[in-house]
């Protein structure tokens, strides 16, 4: 193969991903220099793609003064991620998290405000008062389209971005392939920001279906085995994301929007067992060992609420994000007014948006890796939710632009790209073997069975074996359309997010975080040995490797106070009379 043999586009920042911190960066890099080609690479359609393809019901943490500070935000954090967090990451989200509110409201983005015009912010969170609805929440992907046109980024939908290119360790751009044609394709850029979401198809659901997952099924882990692939170090793989969500049914119960109105979390008695439903790993131990003791099932309860209250809760919740839940409650018969609504722990996944599992990056949004950035639910910026991706993907496309001025264009390595095509193209070019959907439940099952918390080292070393087994079985996959290719390319992502949760996992010998990175046989929650962020990364020899990167010293320090509020989230079961 040589270079003219494929083809090949050029541009100066790449950005992967069109879900919500990929259209930011790509929009705030123009805003930083309007003469960079900036190209906005999604594998669906931008005008819907991503964890907010239908909208979403509000923001989790909204830093708005007079309700909250970034130094109490970064404090609450910490706490609520165990310590283990880079601060410097956490305030530079902070300080931005207000004026993106703001710029997010001009351009029509619709909060909830009260009489006077202030923002209606919600207390969720043990100590802070963070959350802010938006009742119109759906027409977010819509407004984000309009600026992306505005800024006159360039969009190429439908293509799914394979490996990354690197030459001499620095990100020379990214291979990919069409998910409608086939098509292989080079990008060759100056700078690359990833933008590709959770691993949200990791863990299988109770429902057996791939796609029913908790996150956005399309999220399927590309972003961190690209990362994995070009050398950058990944963070917290081991720190899983599990969240609360309604049975059966591919989505959060949302106790989370309820609480503000008087909705919460209960056992099958009524009762409230915790007090606070802010998702946090300590939480969703508290979960877990209702859902086990004879008190369970566990249920949203909102049935002691007035009507008027309820119809608020349902116009949010059945509009925006994901609007088939009232459908879905309206087939099981469940109404918010006359019975509770049963919830379950979701599969799991890696996610910093809502845990801390992700690619290492610092306060300017930039890797380990020269060139390259990451933003949104991939990045290690713990609890960042969507305000987070917004505000990273902003802070990535300035820097990301600054860096063009001041750096050339990467040689492209040909050696590496015939590789990639061949891997790419293997499936197809095959007439019989395993479809994509039965190895990837295999894959997946095998995941629930040895990687699920509560964690045991033997599991855990079993479930190598098992992935080592699946990826000899890599070659055997077919395609038989260029929708499956992708799906086949998925699985090999999916496969290298399975293995670096099992080996991080393994690396952490204690517990922490809650129910995340509960061990059985390494119980101890405060070793210091371990107060460290565990990192994997591509070794020198091609081999997945662990380490331990020390904890800067904090710009803020936790207090007393917060500290005990998530501490002590359990509430004790009355007294009968």
């Amino acid at each position: 193969m040589t270079i003219s043999d494929v083809n090949i586009l050029d541009t100066d920042i790449l950005v992967i991903g069109g879900g919500t911190a990929g259209p930011m960066a790509a929009i705030k890099a123009k805003e930083h220099n309007p003469n960079l080609r900036v190209l906005l690479l999604e594998k669906a359609n931008v005008k819907r793609s991503g964890a907010i393809s239908m909208g979403m019901d509000g923001l989790n943490n909204a830093i708005i003064p007079g309700h909250a500070s970034p130094e109490q935000y970064v404090r609450e954090i910490t706490i609520a991620n165990d310590g283990i967090v880079n601060q410097k990451t956490v305030m530079a989200y902070a300080r931005r998290s207000f004026d993106m509110i703001q710029e997010l409201d001009r351009w029509g983005v619709r909060f909830k405000k009260d009489e006077a015009g202030e923002y209606d912010v919600k207390k969720v969170h043990p100590v802070g008062t963070y959350v802010l609805p938006m009742p119109e929440g759906q027409s977010i992907k819509k407004i984000l389209y309009r600026q992306l046109k505005k800024h006159r980024v360039e969009i190429t939908n439908r293509y799914m971005a394979t490996r990354l290119l690197t030459e001499n360790g620095r990100v020379a751009g990214t291979a990919a392939v069409n998910t409608r044609t086939g098509e292989f394709l080079v990008i060759r850029a100056k700078a690359v920001i990833l933008c590709t979401g959770a691993a949200g198809r990791l863990g299988l659901p109770a429902s057996g279906y791939l796609f029913g997952t908790y996150e956005n099924p399309t999220n399927a882990g590309d972003g961190y085995s690209m990362a994995y692939h070009a050398g950058a170090e990944l963070s917290g793989i081991e720190c899983f994301q599990i969240n609360p969500l309604i049975k059966d049914y591919n989505g959060p119960a949302c106790a989370y929007v309820t609480g503000p109105y008087g909705g919460y979390t209960a056992n099958a008695k009524g009762h409230r067992f915790i007090n606070c439903d802010y998702w946090s790993g300590q939480m969703m131990l508290e979960f877990y060992h209702e859902l086990q003791s004879g008190n369970g099932p566990v249920f949203l309860k909102l049935d002691h609420l007035a009507d008027e209250t309820i119809g608020e809760i349902e116009e949010v919740l059945h509009t925006n994000e994901r609007p088939s839940r009232g459908r879905f409650h309206q087939r099981r018969g469940n109404d918010y007014r006359s019975r509770m609504v049963e919830m379950h722990i979701s599969e799991i996944g890696l996610c910093s948006g809502h845990s801390a599992s992700g690619v290492w990056v610092d306060e300017r949004a930039r890797t380990t890796v020269p060139g390259l950035y990451a933003a949104g639910d991939l990045a290690c910026v713990p609890h960042n939710y969507m305000l987070g991706a917004f505000v990273y993907g902003a802070i990535a496309g300035a820097d990301a632009a600054r860096y063009c001025c001041a750096n050339a264009s990467a040689g492209l390595d040909e050696e590496q790209i015939a590789r990639e095509r061949d891997r790419v193209g293997l499936p197809s070019r095959r007439n019989d073997g395993i479809p994509p959907s039965q190895m990837e439940y295999k894959l997946r099952r095998m995941v629930n069975d040895y990687l699920q918390p509560p964690k045991v080292t033997r599991k855990l070393e079993i479930g190598l074996q098992r992935f080592a087994e699946i990826r000899e079985d890599l070659s055997l996959l077919v395609a038989r359309d260029p929708h499956e290719l992708m799906r086949a390319l998925e699985v090999h992502a999916i496969l290298d997010c399975a293995e670096m949760a099992a080996r991080a996992s393994l690396f952490r010998e204690e517990s922490r975080w809650g129910l995340y990175h509960l061990r059985v046989d390494y119980p101890e929650t405060d070793n210091p040995n371990w107060f460290v962020h565990a990192q994997v990364k591509k070794g020198e020899d091609g081999e997945m490797t662990c380490f331990k990167r020390p904890i800067e010293p904090y710009l803020v320090e936790p207090d007393e106070q917060a500290q005990q509020a998530f501490g002590s989230m359990r509430i004790p079961e009355k007294l009968e009379a």
